[in-house]
């Protein structure tokens, strides 16, 4: 366990005293800014614990649902949080534990799962995402990383890239691909309990934020924040999103009012963006902190490190990263207790 972690989101319509946009309805699909506002307030006054999901491809999602799994039958049920916030493969981790299923059941499902082979590209072959060589994907983000001016530069170009894929694909692909999502998750009504999934509007590049008040389908939500590199822009309404990860990977400073924060980031809290852009987990944990939470976090160990392999989108990595997450959590159990309970 790492006890370690931001930017602003921002709105666009008329706001009140406290800076939130108040609420306006949102059109063609997309939440509007005064509804995400009014996500993130009702989220900030729900409670106590936040339980955050980062991203990190097929693996990370097992590895997150094998620690929740090991934490959970060592005694510690951290799918109890007041809040959860889900990113990109975290976001539906964050789907998955607040549905009918069990943790174990969860872990059973991954483990349970037909071996496949070991391979170096991008697909999942089952819609989820193209089989495109992961050195070719990370090739072009990391160029466009590098020419981006900041963080908001940076979400424009993905968005952009991300909209040339549109003929490439097709709708019926883009179908396929949702559908996909929706057949991992064990519910498609959202929790009631608080739960925030992150995406990003892919014209503008702003970050936008879905819960169960934004008028659109949980696997429409976990659809768009899984919209990474080699896939389109997920089309809700008339509106378009991309992986909530472009805004950061973990999303952690969404839980600010929350006096205990657990993180689980399967990417160890790393990001390839510039350390000055501040959407580092370092940098979110560090504003959580100075308002006065405390920030435990999850990163992988060596063995599940070693699970992950180098391919994380890998759907070969899922059952042996399950397996070191729940070993993991199972080991961690002891220590966290303290600081959930």
């Amino acid at each position: 366990m790492n006890t370690t972690p931001s930017s602003t989101w921002h709105f666009t319509s008329a706001a009140t005293s406290d800076g939130i946009a108040e609420p306006t309805p949102g059109h063609g699909g997309r939440p509007g800014p005064g509804q995400q506002a009014g996500a993130i307030r009702r989220a900030h006054a729900a409670g106590k614990r936040a339980l955050v999901l980062g991203g990190g491809g097929s693996a990370g999602n097992a590895w997150e649902i094998g620690v929740i799994a090991g934490l959970f039958d060592a005694g510690l049920d951290v799918t109890e949080a007041d809040l959860i916030i889900g990113t990109s493969a975290g976001s539906t981790a964050a789907a998955q534990i607040t549905g009918a299923a069990q943790p174990g059941e969860l872990l059973a499902s991954i483990l349970a799962a037909a071996p496949q082979p070991r391979t170096g590209l991008a697909g999942s072959g089952g819609g989820g995402v193209p089989d495109v060589p992961v050195a070719d994907l990370l090739e072009r983000t990391s160029a466009i990383i590098g020419a981006a001016e900041d963080a908001a530069d940076m979400r424009r170009r993905m968005g952009a890239a991300a909209l040339d894929m549109d003929a490439a694909w097709g709708s019926s692909r883009q179908t396929q691909r949702r559908a996909t999502v929706a057949a991992r998750l064990p519910s498609q009504r959202w929790p009631q309990r608080p739960m925030l999934i992150v995406a990003v509007d892919a014209h503008t590049g702003e970050p936008v934020v879905f819960d169960r008040h934004s008028g659109v389908d949980l696997a429409d939500a976990v659809t768009a924040s899984c919209a990474g590199p080699g896939c389109p822009a997920h089309s809700i309404g008339g509106s378009r999103y991309i992986d909530g990860g472009y805004r950061s990977n973990e999303n952690a400073d969404l839980a600010a009012g929350y006096g205990r924060v657990l993180v689980l980031s399967p990417l160890g809290g790393r990001s390839r963006a510039p350390l000055e852009w501040g959407i580092h987990l370092a940098a979110q944990a560090g504003e959580l902190r100075a308002r006065g939470s405390t920030v435990e976090t999850i990163f992988p160990d060596s063995s599940s490190r070693d699970a992950f392999g180098a391919n994380l989108m890998d759907p070969s990595t899922r059952p042996p990263a399950a397996r070191a997450g729940y070993n993991q959590g199972r080991a961690l159990a002891g220590q966290l207790t303290g600081f959930w309970c």
